[in-house]
C-alpha cells in the first residue's frame, strides 16, 4: 500500500507541442482529476498552441486556450515515469529506467476540423488506456 502514496508522473512530448502533446496532457489532466502529474513539452516547441486544437479541444469540454508551448528539458524527463512521445522520433532524450511509449498519431497541424477532432478522439481512448493502468481505482470524469 506503500505505493498509493506515490502520484505517478507523464511527460507527453511532440515536436511544437502545439497539438497532439497538449491534447493528450489536457486529456490526462482532465479526466484523472489529479491522480496523475501530467507535463508535455516539445523538442521544438511553437510560438503558439495550434487553433484547431484549441476548437475541437474546447467541443469535448477542456480548455486548453491558456495553455503555452514548453521546450523539452531533461528535469521533466527525468521527473516523470512514463514518457510519451507523439511523432518527435530520435529528438527525444532516453534514459535508462524510464518507460517510454510512442503513439503513433497524425499531427493535427494544417489539418482541417474532422481530422483534428479524430486526433483528438484517438488521443482520449489512449490515455483513457493509461489512466487504467497507472491510476486503476480512478474513474475518468466520464465514465
Amino acid at each position: 500500500m506503500a505505493d498509493s502514496l506515490h502520484v505517478p508522473c507523464v511527460l507527453f512530448v511532440c515536436v511544437h507541442n502545439a497539438g497532439r502533446s497538449q491534447m493528450a496532457a489536457a486529456w490526462l489532466s482532465h479526466l484523472a482529476r489529479g491522480s496523475v502529474r501530467v507535463y508535455s513539452a516539445g523538442t521544438d516547441p511553437a510560438d503558439e498552441i495550434d487553433s484547431a486544437a484549441v476548437a475541437v479541444m474546447a467541443e469535448a469540454g477542456v480548455d486548453i486556450s491558456a495553455e503555452l508551448p514548453k521546450a523539452l528539458d531533461v528535469a521533466t524527463v527525468l521527473e516523470a515515469d512514463v514518457c510519451v512521445t507523439m511523432g518527435c522520433g530520435d529528438t527525444c532524450p532516453v534514459f535508462p529506467g524510464k518507460r517510454y511509449l510512442d503513439w503513433t498519431l497524425q499531427d493535427p497541424a494544417g489539418q482541417d476540423t474532422e481530422t483534428v477532432r479524430r486526433v483528438r478522439d484517438e488521443i482520449k481512448v489512449l490515455v483513457e488506456g493509461l489512466i487504467r493502468e497507472l491510476a486503476p481505482d480512478r474513474r475518468s470524469a466520464t465514465g
